[in-house]
């Protein structure tokens, strides 16, 4: 990838014109393209997901630190996982701003390599342990229903 694209202002760019280059009118909130493709059925989530992901490409390629690019790629899997319901998960992009969140996390650690290495283990400690309850509370409520069926 050449220098010119992965520039700080492009990637700067890169992060408005996906999460905040239009603002509605009277108000102070702003959204971007992520938002309106995802309006797209079936593949608008996923577009965008890949145009997030030219962020975290360029941290990579800068040598960001794993568990720094970790939290990125969760930025993004989480916007795109929660972006695909319908309305809420539209409202979702608009607040999350993976994107943005993505490119102050680049910039970060080109300020300060490593020196916050311990936020992002915690950000990530509690995505995990929401994946596990989003996934464990259904199913055990699946067991309960069960057993007191068969008792």
């Amino acid at each position: 990838m050449s220098p010119e694209i992965t520039s700080n202002e492009h990637l700067d760019y890169v992060a408005a014109l996906l999460d905040d280059i239009f603002r509605i009118p009277g108000t102070q909130i702003r959204f971007g393209l992520d938002a309106l493709i995802g309006w797209v059925p079936g593949i608008g989530d996923a577009m965008a997901a890949i145009a997030s992901f030219l962020i975290v490409f360029a941290a990579w390629c800068r040598g960001v630190q794993g568990v720094t690019l970790v939290r990125m790629i969760a930025n993004v899997v989480l916007e795109t996982a929660l972006g695909a319901i319908p309305v809420a998960g539209d409202m979702f992009h608009v607040f999350w701003k993976a994107n943005r969140r993505n490119y102050r996390l680049l910039i970060r650690e080109r300020e300060q390599p490593g020196a916050n290495t311990r936020r992002d283990w915690m950000f990530l400690g509690i995505i995990l342990f929401a994946a596990i309850a989003a996934a464990g509370i259904p199913i055990g409520i699946v067991i309960w229903i069960v057993r007191s069926q068969l008792n």
